[in-house]
């Protein structure tokens, strides 16, 4: 996948254009963004990024639901909860992720939070693994309490099931890149914003296609990290803020085509 001076200058120009506070009202990192305290940030971004496929709008309301059943203040419903609150959860289903899933996530994000200030901890065991681990790590983790249930495996993707895991890593592009634009959070530390994964869906792939009319990239992870290296020579240490460009490229060929 080579790269023309002029789409260089095309895919950055999107990219400033869709990383500004205005991208945020109709996206799901509204949600984390109406709270300030870090754990909040965390819980309330993890899950509106699980819940991150289908329409921004019906992502947003199903979220929210979520932070409305959690009074507001996830992290002390997470950590202060009692088994009766969780009746209020009953009617909060969003496609194939519904009530089971939903109380073991509570459950392993209760049992997290118990031992440890951030959720960073459950992705990063050290700072010296890379993000393919990191993802691994995590997905072992977060089904080794003996209450997970064989039917969320589906929400929680990893790289050695060659997935592309584009929600997490959507959800890590906003805990770790920060930039002037305020858009994504950056309050995880632990890796760089260079090691970023690109999120990698249908609809990126689209502009993948478009862009480069020759590449034969496919959704899953050795399509995300082939990806990951063309935008790498065109942002060396912030690769992912193409992200922007690519969503915007999507939105406005979905555009033409409507």
């Amino acid at each position: 996948m080579r790269t023309s001076q002029d789409l260089k200058e095309k895919l950055l120009f999107w990219a400033d254009e869709y990383n500004h506070p205005k991208f945020i009202e109709e996206d799901p990192i509204s949600i984390p963004h109406q709270y300030s305290k870090k754990q909040d940030i965390e819980i309330s971004g993890f899950i509106a990024a699980i819940l991150a496929w289908g329409q921004r709008k019906t992502i947003i309301n199903s979220t929210q639901k979520i932070m409305e059943r959690m009074d507001f203040a996830p992290h002390d419903f997470i950590v202060n909860h009692q088994p009766q609150d969780l009746k209020k959860f009953t009617d909060c289903k969003h496609r194939t992720f519904n009530y089971t899933d939903l109380l073991y996530f509570i459950h392993f994000l209760n049992f997290h939070y118990s031992d440890h200030d951030s959720l960073e901890d459950a992705l990063w065991p050290n700072e010296a693994i890379s993000v393919e681990q990191g993802l691994n790590h995590f997905n072992r983790y977060f089904f080794s309490l003996p209450e997970a249930p064989d039917r969320t495996q589906k929400h929680i993707a990893a790289p050695y099931k060659h997935s592309a895991c584009k929600r997490l890593n959507m959800f890590l592009r906003w805990m770790v890149r920060k930039d002037h634009a305020g858009v994504d959070f950056g309050i995880w530390k632990k890796i760089s914003m260079h090691k970023l994964i690109i999120p990698l869906d249908v609809h990126v792939i689209n502009s993948i296609h478009t862009l480069w009319p020759n590449s034969n990239i496919k959704p899953n992870w050795k399509g995300a990290v082939e990806v990951t290296k063309v935008l790498q020579r065109i942002l060396p240490d912030d690769p992912v803020k193409l992200d922007f460009a690519l969503f915007g490229h999507s939105i406005a060929m979905r555009k033409q085509i409507n």
